[in-house]
C-alpha cells in the first residue's frame, strides 16, 4: 500500500502540498460566471488578450514549428485562437478543468486539471498557459507534468499574475480592515515572485529557463467597479482560509474611500495594477545550445567595453 507521502508517479508527493487555493471553489466561480456571458453578459478578457498577443509576438522570434500544442487553463480559447493561427501550428488541445469554459474554446478540448494533466510523456511539441497557473497548489509538481508531457526540445511559455498584482486593492482592503475590525482575515491570494520562477523551472528540469516580468496598468471608475469584474473574470477569493461571510459594507465603503483618495488620478478614475510573469523553458535535448562554464570565454568584458581590468581590492584608473 502506497502511503500518503508517497511519490504519486508525477513528481509530486501525495499529502505533503499545503492547499492554499480552494480549486472546486475556482471551478464553481468559473461556471458561474459563463452563465451571465450567456445571458449576455461580456466576460472580462483584456488581460487574456494582452497574453495571448504576447505569447504570439515571442514564438514569431523563435521561428520553429510546433505541430501539436496544448493551450492549458484554456479559459474561453483566447489563447488557443491566437496560437492556431500561427505557422506551423497542426493541432491545438484547449485543456480546462471548467468544462463550460471548453464550450466557448474553438477546437478539440479536454476537461483537465493543471494539477493531473492527462498526456502521455514526450508526445507535445508546445505547451502555452495562460494566467492559469497563479491558483495551483503545487506549482513545482505541475511545472514537472509539463516538463514531462513535452517532446524533447519542445517548448513551454506560461504566464502567471505576479506579486505586484492587485496591490492597491491589497493596501486599501487591509488598512480599513485594521481600522474597522482591529485584524486582518485573508482576501486576495498570494502571487509568485518572478525571482523565484526561473528555479522553480530549473528544479522541474528545463533548460534554458528564463522568467520575465511586464506591468500593465488598468483604471476603473471605482473599486467596487474593479471588484466587480474581478468577479466576472471568476477571480473572486478563492482561498482555503478566506472568511466565509460576505465583507461588511461599513468595510466595503471605507476601503473604497481609502483606494479614491490614494490610487485616483485626475480624471476621478481609480487605477489597479497587473503584474504579469512570463515563463519560458525547454525540454531537454542533446542537441540544444549549452551556456559556457565559467571561465571559459575567450573575449574579455573589459575589452568589449573599451575599459581596463582592475583586480579585485586594485583602485580602478580606466575609462567609463
Amino acid at each position: 500500500m502506497r502511503s500518503n507521502d508517497s511519490d504519486g508517479g508525477d513528481g509530486r508527493r501525495r499529502g505533503a502540498t499545503p492547499e492554499v487555493f480552494d480549486r472546486a471553489l475556482l471551478k464553481r466561480r468559473r461556471e458561474r460566471a459563463l452563465l451571465k456571458v450567456a445571458g449576455g453578459a461580456k466576460m472580462p478578457d483584456f488581460l487574456l488578450t494582452w497574453v495571448a498577443a504576447d505569447m504570439v509576438d515571442r514564438l514569431y522570434v523563435i521561428r520553429r514549428e510546433f505541430p501539436k500544442v496544448l493551450n492549458l487553463g484554456a479559459h474561453t480559447g483566447v489563447l488557443g485562437r491566437a496560437i492556431r493561427a500561427l505557422d506551423g501550428v497542426e493541432l491545438v488541445i484547449d485543456a480546462d478543468p471548467a468544462l463550460g469554459m471548453l464550450g466557448h474554446c474553438a477546437g478539440p478540448s479536454v476537461m483537465a486539471d493543471e494539477e493531473a494533466l492527462p498526456f502521455a510523456e514526450g508526445t507535445l511539441d508546445l505547451i502555452v498557459s495562460g494566467l492559469s497557473l497563479q491558483f495551483v497548489n503545487d506549482l513545482p509538481g505541475a511545472l514537472v507534468q509539463i516538463r514531462r508531457a513535452l517532446k524533447p526540445d519542445g517548448l513551454f511559455l506560461g504566464t502567471m499574475l505576479g506579486g505586484a498584482t492587485l496591490r492597491e486593492l491589497r493596501a486599501v482592503l487591509m488598512e480599513a480592515e485594521l481600522e474597522i475590525a482591529g485584524g486582518v482575515s485573508p482576501r486576495v491570494a498570494p502571487f509568485a515572485d518572478v525571482r523565484d520562477l526561473g528555479g522553480l523551472l530549473q528544479r522541474a528540469d528545463f533548460a534554458l529557463a528564463v522568467a520575465d516580468t511586464d506591468t500593465l496598468t488598468v483604471t476603473y471608475p471605482s473599486m467596487l467597479e474593479l471588484m466587480i469584474e474581478l468577479r466576472q473574470m471568476g477571480a473572486g477569493n478563492v482561498l482555503v482560509n478566506r472568511r466565509r461571510v460576505p465583507m461588511a459594507r461599513q468595510l466595503l465603503m471605507r476601503a473604497a474611500e481609502l483606494y479614491a483618495d490614494r490610487f485616483s488620478g485626475p480624471d476621478g478614475r481609480i487605477s489597479a495594477t497587473f503584474e504579469v510573469l512570463t515563463m519560458t523553458g525547454w525540454a531537454p535535448d542533446p542537441g540544444q545550445q549549452k551556456p559556457l562554464q565559467p571561465g571559459s570565454a575567450r573575449t574579455r568584458l573589459a575589452s568589449a567595453l573599451g575599459t581596463v581590468e582592475v583586480g579585485a581590492g586594485d583602485k580602478a584608473s580606466g575609462k567609463i
